[in-house]
Formats: C-alpha cells, sequence, structure tokens
C-alpha cells in the first residue's frame, strides 16, 4: 500500500506553512499548493489520502475546486477548512460530497482526527481496507498505560500534554510511547491513524 499523502490547498502561505509544520511533525506526507491550477496539475489521484481545502481564494474557490474535481472524477476526499464558512456552505459542501466542514482556528486534535478518518475512507474507498484484526491484535498486547498514550498520541497531544493528563512525567511518556510504537511497528504518529479508525468505529476502547 502507497503510503497516504495529504493535499492542502490554501492561498495563505502562513497558513500552508503552518499546517505542513502540524502534519508532517505527525509523520504525514504533505503537499502544499496556493493555487488549484498547481493541484490539478501536479497532484497525483491515484495516491490514497485527502485534500485540506480552502473556500475563499482569490481565483478559484474551494467550492469551484470541488465542482471541478467532481466533473474530473477525481475522487480524493475533502477536508474543507477555512475562516469564512456558514452553516449554508457547510450543507452546500458536505452534500456536494465533503467529508468534513472545520472552522479556523481549528484545533490540532480536531483536524488530526478528521484526517485520520478521512484517509482510512479513502483507503477503504479503494479497497485498501484496514487490517482490523490484525491492528486490534496489536493494541491488545499494550499495557494499559501504553494505550493511553497511544490513544493521546493518536489524538494528536504533545508528549506533555499528555504527561499533564496522566500526572506523569514527561520523560515516562516517552518511554511507554517509544515501548508502544515498537509493539505496533509505528514509527510515527501518522502511522496510528489506525487506532483512531478502531477507535471511531467502537472496535477497541478508549482507556480511563
Amino acid at each position: 500500500m502507497e503510503k497516504p499523502l495529504i493535499r492542502v490547498l490554501d492561498d495563505n502561505p502562513d497558513q500552508l506553512a503552518s499546517l505542513e509544520l502540524l502534519l508532517t511533525g505527525e509523520g504525514w506526507d504533505v503537499a502544499c499548493y496556493e493555487r488549484a491550477n498547481d493541484f490539478f496539475v501536479n497532484d497525483r489521484p491515484s495516491r490514497p489520502g485527502c485534500l485540506i481545502l480552502d473556500v475563499r481564494m482569490p481565483e478559484v474557490s474551494g467550492l469551484e475546486v470541488q465542482a471541478e474535481m467532481a466533473r474530473r472524477g477525481i475522487g480524493i476526499p475533502i477536508i474543507f477548512l477555512t475562516g469564512h464558512g456558514d452553516i449554508d456552505m457547510a450543507v452546500f459542501a458536505v452534500r456536494a460530497g465533503a467529508k468534513d466542514f472545520l472552522q479556523k482556528p481549528v484545533k490540532a486534535e480536531r483536524l488530526l482526527t478528521s484526517v485520520a478518518l478521512v484517509v482510512q475512507e479513502d483507503c477503504d474507498r479503494r479497497e485498501m481496507p484496514l487490517d482490523e484484526s490484525a491492528w486490534i491484535a496489536k493494541y491488545e498486547r499494550l499495557t494499559e498505560r501504553e494505550r493511553q498514550i497511544v490513544c493521546g498520541a493518536a489524538k494528536g497531544l504533545l508528549n506533555r500534554e499528555i504527561a499533564l493528563k496522566l500526572h506523569i512525567s514527561e520523560r515516562t511518556v516517552q518511554a511507554h510511547r517509544h515501548s508502544a510504537y515498537r509493539k505496533l511497528g509505528a514509527h510515527s504518529t501518522a502511522d496510528l491513524f489506525p487506532v483512531t479508525v478502531l477507535l471511531k468505529r467502537g472496535r477497541i476502547r478508549f482507556p480511563e
């Protein structure tokens, strides 16, 4: 299976840089575009993943990009991320096939969760389904503390945030996280997106 790619299309270079930093820091492969034409010319739709798309852009709006993708038969799922949306716009975008509609500024945890779920949905569509039984078996080999830390990491929490939440030291979090990653065969937070999906599906439980 080819590693998923997160595309980001936004005319604001600062916003692009911020999202790229967040996503690459979590281990995702990222491609950033400031212009819709650059996306259509350079992107390879055969690669699984998703598109994080701004709504208001000066040349071609996000909704117009969505319509053009549908016209071209590009099935990459879309997460709209905008500072100028309203309920009517969100309803329109979702009815046209968007998977999520988020308002700027968005919490990292909220965006990363959406990305994980949408990417897996795209993999399912491409007949690259999640091997649930294998991931559940690996998850069950984790200790309770490792599960707490992995679930926190999968939601995009930093080590220090997990440490504060669990009332343990950051060094302890790092040690448990390293052990959990080794057991799961994970190398980055992006590799944990199956955990997010299994939690959402109710196939594994969120540790107390």
